[in-house]
């Protein structure tokens, strides 16, 4: 997003101020009249919801970018190319986002069901408030591995160190991000700007660069 911002502020002269976090969390922030312009989700449902609650522009919602999740190990040759490393009991600690504020944490829940692992591994869950605090807790060695956003380990132009498995697509409810114009942005034209701009082919291109699917 820092980049896209970047290109958009050297295209339009609008400034951008981003701040990260948990989708669940901007929600209950919106609810409490945070002075947001613009919410990018992890998801499809905060998005509708604040639109049904008279929080967001109506009409002004869409889908700008498809996440994908994968399981991630700092360490070489941990995590195999099909996941089985869930199964075999070779670490303490996975990392996850929490699955009651995070869409990506939901999804890993889904997978871990989908294996037949959610009972077998409650126990060694390490639970971030957000998918950035999970990635950290995989990179800082707090967890041996953990399931992260693609675009965390799909640097543009760097291999990702580590190891990994893109978590196939069917294992967990698509990740659909939607965007929305806020209230408070509802006369912001830098705002309208800013939604119109993430549409184009600048910013899908550097969507996808990042390692997210295209609506």
């Amino acid at each position: 997003m820092a980049r896209i911002a970047q290109a958009f502020t050297a295209a339009t002269g609008h400034a951008v101020r981003i701040t990260p976090g948990a989708t669940g969390k901007f929600r209950a922030q919106v609810q409490a009249g945070a002075p947001f312009d613009v919410l990018l989700a992890a998801d499809e449902q905060t998005p509708r919801f604040l639109e049904a609650q008279g929080l967001a522009v109506p009409g002004t919602r869409f889908t700008y970018a498809l996440g994908r999740l994968a399981l991630w190990s700092a360490t070489p040759g941990l995590v195999d190319a099909q996941g089985a490393v869930l199964a075999t009991g070779r670490f303490r600690h996975l990392a996850i986002a929490n699955p009651r504020l995070a869409p990506y944490g939901e999804a890993a829940m889904q997978v871990l069901h989908a294996r037949g692992l959610e009972a077998a591994l409650a126990d060694r869950l390490v639970v971030g408030e957000s998918i950035a605090q999970a990635f950290q807790f995989v990179a800082s060695g707090n967890a041996e591995l953990g399931f992260v956003a693609l675009s965390q380990v799909s640097v543009p132009g760097k291999p990702a160190g580590g190891s990994l498995w893109p978590v196939p697509a069917d294992l967990h409810a698509p990740i659909r991000q939607d965007a929305v114009l806020l209230q408070p942005g509802a006369a912001n034209p830098a705002a309208r700007a800013l939604l119109d701009w993430l549409r184009g082919p600048s910013a899908r291109a550097e969507i996808q660069a990042w390692g997210y699917g295209l609506p």
